[in-house]
């Protein structure tokens, strides 16, 4: 088992690099695998001092209900903000800065939430503040900012906390 884990630190790791390798030749053939799959095992080799403090995942099911859940908020923010941009006139947009209080300590936690709010159409996450303690959210048009403040933490920062925390 410990010769497993030296040769690969991080499984996870390994598995998403061997996968963005397969989709970034767009071929699947046994040596795309082979050479996705070297490239899954060296670079976590590498990269292995520079981690520490590897980050736990406590529910990693949990990770697919969560991606499923960004892929279709951003499949209907792309509908909301084509809306926005086609038909809402300018004086009518509601831009705003929102910021979120975070009850996430994880750096890989935050990480996650600020990528997937910069990920979806509409919003940007802007700055995060020294102590890690707010995020600074840009919204293209919010009309009741502490809603998008409520859903971001209904609706990701508690999924994010079940998976790292």
């Amino acid at each position: 088992m410990r010769l497993l884990a030296r040769i690969f630190p991080h499984p996870i790791l390994t598995g998403l690099l061997t996968l963005v390798w397969l989709l970034l030749v767009n071929r699947y053939s046994i040596n795309s695998l082979l050479f996705g799959l070297f490239l899954g095992t060296v670079i976590p080799f590498i990269t292995r001092p520079y981690w520490p403090n590897r980050p736990r995942l406590h529910h990693p099911v949990k990770i697919v209900v969560y991606i499923g859940i960004v892929i279709w908020d951003i499949i209907l923010a792309n509908f909301t903000v084509a809306k926005i941009v086609l038909f809402k006139p300018n004086a009518a947009r509601k831009p705003a800065w929102v910021t979120v209080p975070l009850d996430l300590k994880s750096p890989e936690a935050i990480t996650a939430l600020a990528g997937t709010i910069t990920l979806t159409p509409g919003t940007v996450s802007a700055d995060l503040s020294a102590g890690g303690h707010y995020l600074l959210v840009h919204c293209l048009d919010a009309p009741d900012p502490d809603a998008i403040r409520d859903d971001i933490k209904t609706r990701y920062e508690r999924r994010l906390m079940e998976i790292f925390e």
